[in-house]
């Protein structure tokens, strides 16, 4: 996610990095095959304010378990605040129907809980599967600038993380950490396999989604149609869905699906497609193959900046200026937190850090990121998770992560040498797909460039020590 107008940065317009091509990526490891799998789908209300929605996941733990847990993350408190929520209708647990247990877990007062349980009948030893179903009401706030809202006056609306989302990280277990109180990410997810997202939609509306998309078919009520997308391995999933034009092309060797309001946008459609696609040519050049066979990107008119998800998406109505800075940062997410996921409430600089990172070099603006413009108090503190930067404010999450992140690895690059250190980190990518990475993988993959090993620890980075 890219912080625009939170703090003033210098955008260079028309900056062109030459990667150099170096040896081929290794080949990613591939998904985990005991990843969960998920049914999905969210039926709008004629005025896309409101979704009916419903899910089933089917999943086997690696380690002996006793409850299921899932985050709603439409309640944490910048979207909240917003109008968006997310509450549960109705569960059940192996076919018997069970009370779930919501907790708070970081929600503003009045809000829905972002933390759910669901008590299983018996605790399951690893390996054994759960079959788990919800049913929930997800509102949208209007004109929000947040993952989640809609645009009454665009007719449009857009949603990520608005589904009940299971928070499981192998070998480890549940992620409950707190949501936080300043605009960013906090989810924490495996893979799972997206058997279907169904999105069922008033006739005419065109419906962006994640993953490979069927053909539409009749709704199940006159007037409606539904759109299924389906994909392999993702951690999350984004929605757009309302009167957009939609621009399709192939960009770098991957189907791109452009939304952008009817109504018009301050940037052309065609200037953001050159964007998308100048930038991602160039990340595929640093950091090795871009993951998912299709990219779906949707302008989120109150927006003001941009949010990732994998294989997908969102910007605001942004003026041109602000493309060749965002569109980079978020496309190099669907390496750093897509292909490779994070705790991001416990290591929120090994996206935002590496993303912001990757940026720079592909942009060529390794200047604007210098260690000597992070505040004293905060160097040192890359590793901070995000209850602290909470509570030191916005700014200084900005300053402390995406700035000294993007800092310490330009200049782990510049000391090492950017052959060997660009090699290291296409090998922690392929090594580290479809996990949940930690620091001590980063220093795991930086042991043999002890220069490079060096500066991030001065910074931080692997505090716990990795």
């Amino acid at each position: 996610m890219a912080l625009i107008g939170l703090v003033a940065v210098l955008i260079l317009l028309g900056a062109c990095a030459v990667i150099p091509r170096s040896a081929p990526a290794p080949p990613a490891v591939a998904p985990w095959p005991q990843r969960p799998s998920v049914d999905l789908a969210f039926d709008l209300a004629p005025d896309l304010r409101t979704a009916t929605g419903r899910e089933t996941v089917q999943f086997a733990p690696d380690l002996p378990v006793c409850e299921l847990v899932f985050r709603a993350w439409p309640n944490m408190p910048n979207a909240a605040v917003q109008g968006n929520s997310l509450e549960i209708t109705g569960a059940g647990v192996q076919g018997r129907p069970t009370v779930p247990v919501v907790r708070p877990g970081g929600a503003p007062s009045g809000a829905p809980g972002t933390l759910i349980e669901l008590p299983l009948p018996a605790c399951v030893a690893a390996g054994q599967t759960v079959r788990a179903e919800l049913g929930f009401t997800l509102r949208l706030g209007s004109n929000a600038d947040e993952r989640l809202g809609t645009s009454p006056a665009t007719g449009t609306a857009w949603f990520g993380s608005g589904f009940p989302l299971l928070a499981w990280v192998r070998g480890q277990g549940w992620a409950r950490d707190d949501a936080v109180g300043i605009a960013s990410e906090t989810a924490t997810s495996e893979d799972f396999q997206l058997d279907a997202l169904h999105v069922i939609a008033p006739d005419g509306a065109a419906v962006s989604g994640t993953g490979r998309a069927d053909a539409p078919a009749p709704g199940p009520r006159p007037g409606t149609t539904t759109h299924v997308f389906r994909a392999d391995a993702v951690r999350d999933v984004s929605v757009a869905v309302g009167a957009y034009r939609v621009l399709e092309r192939d960009v770098a060797g991957t189907r791109l699906h452009l939304f952008t309001p009817s109504s018009g946008t301050r940037t052309d459609p065609e200037q953001w497609a050159g964007q998308i696609d100048g930038a991602l040519g160039r990340l595929e050049k640093l950091v090795g193959p871009f993951p998912y066979p299709d990219l779906w990107v949707a302008i989120a008119p109150s927006l003001s900046s941009g949010i990732e998800y994998p294989g997908a998406l969102q910007f605001g109505d942004l003026r041109s200026d602000a493309l060749p800075e965002l569109v980079p940062h978020e496309l190099a997410h669907q390496w750093f937190y897509g292909l490779v996921g994070n705790d991001q409430a416990r290591d929120p600089w090994l996206d935002e850090g590496f993303a912001t990172y990757a940026q720079a070099v592909v942009d060529n603006t390794p200047g604007e990121y210098r260690t000597a413009d992070v505040p004293t108090a905060l160097r040192g503190k890359l590793g901070d998770p995000m209850a602290t930067w909470s509570d030191r404010g916005a700014a200084a999450y900005y300053s402390g992560v995406y700035v000294q992140g993007a800092a310490a690895l330009l200049a782990a690059r510049k000391r090492v040498g950017a052959g060997p250190f660009d090699a290291a980190v296409r090998a922690y990518v392929a090594g580290n797909a479809h996990r949940v990475a930690t620091p001590a993988d980063v220093a795991r993959a930086f042991a043999g460039l002890p220069g490079a090993k060096d500066l991030l620890t001065r910074a931080g980075a692997f505090s716990p020590p990795g």
